[in-house]
């Protein structure tokens, strides 16, 4: 116990620490700045694909856009950090006197009820940019946005009619349970581990990036102190509460969530008179839509203004402006949820199969409710900030709900608008906090339990050493985690969460599938299936538009040039262009200068793989490796044990007595 309490108090040190940083003057970046130094932000956490790039020409509406402000109100800011970070820490410190054996460690002990888990499910699943990403996608391009919204929401009819139940019954733990049931379990348990630390590293450190410009951005704690704080925190809830303190860590921030995203709803719907006809209407005829979408659309070569361009608004493509790039975002959002570890573990938790199809469907309406209410916001920042005065903030959107927040606040009186801002900075710190949780745990549980236990140790590894062992693989992912972070903080990570999604709906889905219901599949085919699809979706996606190109920047710049230019040579002799005109012209100027010669990471010039999500080619080759592997190299031991298997996962026979707690 003496271990315990001195990391515990770390934990309470560096969160103080970090308070005492963010009072330190001129140590905050500006929002410019902070915005700059990656566009992902808290979007990169939100979907796959999502690089929420600003719109190639400068802002300007058809009336003059005053620049909006976006700063927290430290004192108040950091106040419910406080009682969100004790609330938290004693939910750990009771979790760790439960946490005793392995299945304590990994999955509660089996006690978490279908409600709790439902609950858990959505708290894990809705990152901070579903909250704050999908939204300002939708402020800034419309229809585009909402399409992530449904893509999140119908990814779990997938999980209820496919993976949830017979995973429960089937699996222990993790992914590599499940795979190994029926195979040779050394190698398929080591190929299971390094995929699920892939997808859990490339989702941990958008994360862990958009926390510290997250936190650097809003209350001035400088990036570095909030990755080490949040950090801290993470491990601190894994390694001694493991699945119970992360179960309800996610509870609380689900609720937080839903609390603030429903009050933010219920006043952008008050301003509308609770009517949704007026709603759009408003959207339709707002004279700064219908100039940010002449804009847009300008670049396409198109020209819409009036009612047209606002309608263009609620239509698709301002973002999104290839069909089949919808199609493969669509797939890879469907399918890539059922086969993310972190959310594979969370079925182990519960007692029963009844217990796992409940907390699907519990999950199903919360989530479905909140990207309905992320919808609302999105619009309605669009309407009440304008997506110019939006843009003056955040390039990529990413502080659209935040500023709806503290403008709408303070029109009822400027302390509400700082209650409320502050209020929505602690729940995306929550919802950091617990979706970084969640992927430590799944990470380490796949090295400890997959690689430690059964493949080093054949198996035979009491409950103390199990335990230990989870415990300081738990410690090792975090550290590793916040050293990542560190190393990137000037880099755009919004590839890494198309990578985790791509690497699980192609590697991961189509290896678990085939598992539960193809009688022939064996080792030869999981292997091939993660390798393959593993491989494939990486690749896809590092040629892909997810990079950055900097011949395509300056090709875009040269538009926006000529642009400015055909409407200097048309103005009468002596007249200038207006303002936000000529600093789009010198903008776009500087960007051809800086980009024209440059290449992307893989050194190409421009994507050789047009569209932003790979899942449409990826996942076909995962499924196809699978089974290839499979024909060309039979198992009869595979094919004799699968009647076991499907009776298990059907029923439920042989998984361990759940420890109620």
């Amino acid at each position: 116990m003496t271990f315990k309490k001195i990391i515990i108090a770390a934990t309470l040190t560096l969160s103080v620490a970090a308070a005492a940083f963010a009072e330190e003057p001129n140590k905050a970046p500006s929002a410019s700045a902070a915005v700059t130094a990656t566009a992902a932000g808290a979007p990169a956490v939100a979907a796959p694909g999502m690089t929420t790039p600003a719109p190639a020409t400068a802002p300007a509406t058809a009336t003059p856009v005053k620049k909006k402000e976006l700063k927290a109100n430290k004192v108040i800011t950091l106040s419910m950090f406080a009682v969100i970070i004790g609330i938290t820490l004693c939910v750990v410190i009771w979790a760790a006197k439960q946490t005793k054996t392995a299945s304590d460690f990994y999955a509660a002990g089996g006690g978490i009820t279908g409600t709790q888990n439902g609950w858990a499910i959505a708290g894990d699943y809705m990152s901070a940019a579903s909250f704050l990403g999908i939204s300002g996608l939708i402020s800034l391009y419309g229809y585009d946005g909402f399409m992530y919204s449904v893509g999140w929401l119908v990814a779990y009819i997938t999980v209820l009619l496919i993976v949830a139940e017979p995973c429960r019954n089937a699996g222990k733990y993790t992914l590599g349970d499940i795979l190994s049931f029926r195979t040779n379990p050394k190698p398929v348990r080591a190929v299971a581990a390094i995929s699920t630390v892939a997808v859990s590293t490339f989702y941990l450190t958008a994360q862990m990036v958009g926390a510290g410009k997250l936190m650097a951005l809003l209350v001035g704690v400088p990036y570095r102190t909030a990755i080490i704080g949040v950090g801290i925190l993470m491990v601190g809830y894994v390694v001694f509460g493991g699945m119970t303190a992360t179960t309800w860590v996610q509870i609380i921030k689900a609720g937080l969530l839903m609390s603030g995203a429903f009050l933010l709803s219920f006043l952008v719907m008050m301003k509308s008179g609770f009517s949704p006809f007026g709603f759009f209407n408003d959207i339709v005829n707002s004279p700064a839509i219908q100039d940010h979408v002449s804009k847009l659309v300008l670049k396409d070569g198109v020209t819409l203004s009036g009612i047209d361009a606002g309608q263009r608004f609620l239509e698709p493509g301002l973002f999104l402006k290839n069909p089949l790039d919808q199609i493969s975002l669509g797939m890879a959002l469907v399918l890539g949820t059922a086969g993310m570890p972190h959310i594979l573990m969370r079925f182990f938790t519960v007692p029963t199969a009844q217990a796992a199809r409940k907390s699907v469907i519990i999950a199903m309406f919360i989530i479905g409710g909140f990207y309905v209410l992320t919808t609302l916001l999105g619009f309605g920042a669009a309407i009440n900030l304008t997506p110019q005065g939006i843009i003056s903030v955040d390039k990529g959107g990413n502080m659209a709900t935040l500023l709806l927040a503290q403008q709408l606040g303070a029109d009822i009186a400027p302390v509400v608008g700082d209650l409320f801002l502050a209020f929505l900075c602690s729940v995306a710190f929550a919802t950091i906090l617990a979706v970084v949780s969640g992927l430590v745990l799944a990470a380490s549980a796949a090295i400890a339990h997959d690689i430690y236990v059964n493949v080093i140790k054949d198996g035979h590894a009491d409950q103390h050493e199990q335990v230990m062992a989870a415990r300081v693989t738990s410690l090792v992912v975090g550290a590793i985690g916040i050293f990542i972070g560190l190393l990137a903080e000037k880099a755009n990570v919004a590839h890494l969460v198309a990578l985790a999604f791509a690497v699980a709906a192609s590697g991961n889905l189509p290896v678990v599938v085939l598992s539960l219901f193809w009688r022939k599949f064996n080792t030869a085919g999981v292997i091939s299936g993660l390798v393959v699809g593993t491989i494939a979706s990486i690749g896809l996606v590092m040629v892909s538009p997810n990079m950055t190109y900097p011949k395509v920047v300056a090709a875009g710049a040269q538009k926006v040039i000529a642009a400015m230019e055909k409407k200097q040579a048309a103005l009468p002799p002596g007249a200038q262009l207006e303002e936000n005109d000529a600093k789009a012209l010198v903008t776009a100027k500087a960007d051809y200068e800086k980009n024209k010669d440059g290449t992307s990471m893989m050194g190409l010039e421009k994507p050789i793989m047009k569209l932003k999500n790979p899942g449409i080619f990826s996942i076909p080759l995962g499924f196809f490796a699978a089974i290839l592997g499979t024909l060309l190299f039979p198992s009869r031991r595979s094919e004799e044990m699968f009647d076991e298997l499907y009776v298990r996962q059907n029923t439920g026979l042989g998984m361990a007595k759940a420890v109620d707690h």
